[in-house]
């Protein structure tokens, strides 16, 4: 269901909103030089522990998204610790892309060794296993990233990884684990897709918010 752009011409939006709902998606992801640009353009000020805590998330962040997961988990125990004792699934996660770089750089023994010691213990929960088996199948190949697996080795899984680690920190601080930015696009994008299941069953086609956004 498409809505008339000028329904929404008389709607007011305050400036001091829109900065603020920028500002909290750039501490949200840690880009802290856009954010000091941003401030430093707007005028919207913003407190110095989020800067703190900024540095620290971003470095494990980055530490994740490179495939460093051991750095990542060194620096979790020091930020967040005990976080990965409760969360179980994002600390396997983790291992399993220290274990992904050992197979890709072909030091198959030592990943194997690694997988027996750190990854083994979690196929005592069956939830575990196909998981286990699909990355130790990597050994097999000489070119993992051409193997059925290969999703395992790509970038896209290591920020997947590093985004699901970033929810969880946030979480663990009691905030909220994603912005006012993304909380206003998920919610608008449930409403559209609503109102065209609604209303237009027969007539559009489902609501897109890739579509929308280059419309």
């Amino acid at each position: 269901m498409d809505i008339d752009p000028r329904i929404c011409e008389n709607v007011a939006v305050n400036d001091e909103d829109v900065h603020n709902i920028l500002l909290s998606y750039l501490v949200h992801n840690c880009f802290t030089g856009t954010m000091e640009s941003f401030i430093a353009c707007t005028g919207v000020k913003q407190p110095a522990d989020h800067l703190v805590d900024m540095e620290k998330r971003k470095r494990i962040f980055h530490s994740a998204l490179e495939g460093n997961a051991l750095k990542a988990i060194e620096l979790m125990e020091e930020v967040t610790p005990g976080l990965l004792e409760k969360n179980k699934d994002l600390h396997f996660d983790l291992l399993s892309l220290h274990f992904v770089r050992l197979v890709c750089s072909r030091r198959c023994n030592e990943a194997l060794g690694f997988a027996r010691t750190k990854l083994t213990p979690f196929g005592k929960e069956q939830r575990y296993v196909e998981k286990l088996e699909d990355f130790m199948a990597l050994l097999a190949y000489e070119e993992p990233e051409k193997s059925p697996m290969f999703h395992l080795v790509s970038l896209e899984y290591r920020q997947h990884v590093a985004d699901s680690l970033m929810r969880a920190i946030l979480e663990h601080a009691n905030l909220p684990s994603y912005s006012v930015l993304e909380r206003l696009i998920q919610q608008a994008t449930v409403v559209r897709q609503c109102l065209s299941q609604e209303f237009g069953k027969d007539v559009h086609q489902p609501f897109s918010l890739k579509d929308f956004l280059k419309s």
